[in-house]
């Protein structure tokens, strides 16, 4: 698969705290199928549903 770099700003408290958020979702986008991303993305955007799947994830 081809390799993509982009300019982005991360919001957090410090930037130990921004470079690990990166982290995390470097690691997202490479096991998540672009449905599934969007999907996601849905599911944070609902307020209702963000709340029920923090919830069974335990967080």
């Amino acid at each position: 698969m081809k390799k993509f770099e982009f300019d982005i700003t991360i919001t957090a408290p410090t930037q130990k705290d921004a470079m690990e958020k990166m982290q995390a979702l470097n690691t997202i986008g490479k096991h998540l199928t672009l449905s599934e991303l969007q999907a996601l993305a849905e599911t944070v955007s609902s307020p209702n549903a963000f709340a029920i799947a923090k919830q069974k994830l335990g967080l």
